[in-house]
C-alpha cells in the first residue's frame, strides 16, 4: 500500500524545485507587475505561471485532491479547507521582493488531510535552501535536521515580523506600536526578510526566536507551520489562542516563555478571514 503522504511530499519537493527554477529565470528577465487589492498588493505573471504549473501537476497525479492557492483565490475561487486531501500553495511568497530583486523569495507548499497539516515544503529559491517537514518525522533544510533556539530570555532574542500590505493609518499605527513595545522589552533586534514562509523557517532554524504577523494568509504560513512544529517550536494565534489557519494571524516561537512574553505586547486586530464568504 503506497504511503500517500510520502508520495505527495516527494512530488511537492520536486515541484518546489522546478518552480524555483522558474522564479530564478524570471528574475533575469523583465517582470510584468499587476496589482490585486491595492497598489502595494502585487502579483506578477510568474506568480500565476508557477501556480498553474503546480495545480496542473497535482491534478494530473492526484485528481481527487483539493487546492487552495493564492492566485486561484484572487481569481475568485473559494478559500475553504475541507476534510479532503488539500494542497495549500503560495507560488511566490515574497512577490514584492521578487519585483524589486530583493533576494528572498520562496515557494510554499503544504498538504492537509482532514483539516490537519501533514507536511510542509518551503523552497527559498535564491538561497537554494529546501526546507521540508512531515508530521512526526522532523524538520530539515537541505537534508540537515532543524532545531529551534533554546533561548528563554526575551532580552537576548531576535523577533521577526513584517509590515504587511495594509496601509490604513489605524492598522499601521497598531503595527508600529507593537514593534515599539517589543523593541523596548528590550530585545536584541527585530528582523523580517519579506516572506512569511522564510521567516517561519528562520524560527525553525534557530536564527530567530519568534515570528508574528497579522494580515498574512493561510497559504503564507501553512507549510512553515509544519516546519516550525517539527523543529520543536510552537504555533498560536497572536492573542494566545490556538493557531487558526484562516484567521490571518500567526505567532511562531521557539518556546512558550518567549511566545507568552511577546503576546503581552501585541496590539491585536482582526483582518477579514480567509474563509469569509466572498462578496458577489
Amino acid at each position: 500500500m503506497p504511503d500517500l503522504g510520502e508520495e505527495a511530499m516527494d512530488h511537492a519537493v520536486a515541484l518546489a524545485r522546478k518552480a524555483g527554477e522558474m522564479v530564478r529565470e524570471a528574475l533575469q528577465n523583465e517582470r510584468s507587475i499587476m496589482c490585486k487589492s491595492s497598489s502595494v498588493d502585487l502579483v506578477t505573471q510568474t506568480d500565476q505561471k508557477v501556480e498553474q504549473l503546480i495545480v496542473s501537476s497535482v491534478k494530473e497525479k492526484f485528481p481527487t485532491h483539493s487546492f487552495i492557492g493564492e492566485e486561484s483565490v484572487a481569481a475568485g475561487q473559494p478559500c475553504v479547507l475541507t476534510n479532503n486531501p488539500t494542497w495549500i500553495v503560495d507560488p511566490v511568497d515574497g512577490t514584492t521582493n521578487f519585483v524589486h530583486g530583493y533576494p528572498f523569495v520562496a515557494v510554499s507548499i503544504a498538504f492537509a488531510v482532514n483539516k490537519e497539516l501533514e507536511f510542509g515544503v518551503v523552497y527559498s529559491c535564491l538561497e537554494d535552501k529546501m526546507y521540508t517537514a512531515r508530521k512526526g518525522k522532523g524538520a530539515f533544510c537541505n537534508g540537515q535536521p532543524l532545531q529551534v533556539s533554546d533561548q528563554k530570555e526575551i532580552n537576548q532574542s531576535i523577533i521577526a515580523t513584517e509590515f504587511g500590505s495594509n496601509r490604513e493609518p489605524e492598522v499601521v499605527d497598531k503595527i508600529f506600536s507593537t514593534m515599539r513595545n517589543i523593541l523596548c522589552l528590550p530585545v536584541h533586534g527585530m528582523r523580517g526578510v519579506g516572506t512569511a514562509a522564510t521567516n517561519m523557517c528562520l524560527v525553525a532554524s534557530g536564527c530567530v526566536e519568534a515570528y508574528y504577523e497579522i494580515g498574512i494568509h493561510c497559504w503564507d504560513v501553512a507549510a512553515g507551520a509544519v516546519i516550525v512544529s517539527e523543529a520543536g517550536g510552537l504555533l498560536m494565534d497572536v492573542d494566545g489562542g490556538p493557531l487558526d489557519l484562516m484567521s490571518r494571524r500567526v505567532l511562531a516561537a521557539n518556546n512558550k516563555t518567549i511566545a507568552e512574553r511577546i503576546i503581552k505586547e501585541i496590539e491585536v486586530f482582526k483582518p477579514t478571514r480567509d474563509d469569509a464568504p466572498m462578496d458577489k
